[in-house]
C-alpha cells in the first residue's frame, strides 16, 4: 500500500510536444511524489525548437475546468502562461476561494525561447504581488515587470540568463537575497522547459512542507536533472 500523496495544481498552457506547460508539469509533480492536476489557459502551437502561435482560453473556461476540483485539498498551485493581468488576478482569487490553504507559485512565462512573445504589456501592482507566496522570473522576466518595485515579495530569480554567475539562482525575501547555487554538470543540454519544470518542482517541495529557501533548493537539483538527462532538447524525467 502507498502513501497518499498531496495534492497539486498547474494552470498553464498546453504544449503538443510535452516539454513545457501543462504537460511537464504533470511529469514534474508525479516525479516529484505529489499528484497532479491540470488546467489548461492556452493551446499554443509549439515544438522544442520554437512557437508558432497561441489560442487563449477565457477566464471563464478556466474557472469551469478548477470548479470540479474543490473537493481535493490542493496544497499548492503553479501558475504559468496566462493571457493578460486581468485573468491572472481573477484566477487567483479562485484559487484562494477554493483552495485557501495553497501556495501559490508564479511563473511568469512572457516570451518564448525562440523569440515568440506572449506578451509585451503584462503589469502587476502591489495587491496582485501579495496574493502570490513565489515568482519565479528570468533576468528579463524580471526587469520587464518591474518586480524590484516589490521589496516584500518572495522571488527567485533564475540564473539561467546571468551575464554573471550563470546558473545560479537567487531567492529574495524582504530585501534579503539567498544564493542557489548551480551544481557542475558534465554536460549541460538546452533544455525546452526548464523554467516550468524548475516552478512545478518547487511548488511541490511547497506542498510537502519544505520551507522556501529549501523548497528551492530541491527544485533546482530535480531541474538539473532533468537538464542532465540526455543530449537532446526534451528533456526525461526520472
Amino acid at each position: 500500500m502507498h502513501t497518499p500523496r498531496l495534492y497539486c495544481l498547474s494552470i498553464a498552457g498546453h504544449d503538443p510536444c510535452g516539454g513545457a506547460g501543462i504537460l511537464a508539469d504533470i511529469k514534474t509533480f508525479e516525479q516529484n511524489k505529489t499528484y497532479g492536476f491540470g488546467v489548461i489557459t492556452a493551446i499554443t502551437y509549439q515544438d522544442e525548437e520554437a512557437c508558432y502561435g497561441v489560442k487563449w482560453l477565457s477566464y471563464k473556461s478556466i474557472e469551469q475546468q478548477i470548479k470540479p476540483l474543490y473537493k481535493y485539498p490542493v496544497r499548492a498551485v503553479k501558475i504559468g502562461l496566462i493571457q493578460n493581468s486581468e485573468t491572472l488576478e481573477l484566477v487567483i482569487d479562485t484559487i484562494t476561494y477554493y483552495f485557501p490553504r495553497a501556495k501559490i507559485i508564479w511563473d511568469p512565462v512572457l516570451s518564448a525561447t525562440k523569440g515568440f512573445e506572449f506578451h509585451n504589456h503584462l503589469r502587476v501592482d502591489e495587491s496582485l504581488i501579495d496574493k502570490i507566496d513565489l515568482i519565479t522570473p528570468n533576468t528579463m522576466e524580471y526587469r520587464q515587470l518591474g518586480l524590484k518595485k516589490f521589496p516584500h515579495a518572495n522571488i527567485l530569480l533564475k540564473g539561467g540568463h546571468k551575464l554573471n554567475n550563470k546558473g545560479n539562482d537567487s531567492l529574495i525575501t524582504n530585501n534579503l537575497v539567498k544564493n542557489i547555487p548551480g551544481e557542475p554538470m558534465g554536460y549541460e543540454a538546452n533544455k525546452h522547459g526548464t523554467g516550468c519544470v524548475l516552478s512545478t518542482a518547487i511548488a511541490a517541495h511547497l506542498a510537502q512542507g519544505k520551507n522556501m529557501e529549501e523548497a528551492c533548493q530541491k527544485g533546482k537539483r530535480y531541474v538539473e536533472q532533468f537538464m542532465q538527462s540526455n543530449n537532446s532538447k526534451l528533456g526525461y524525467h526520472a
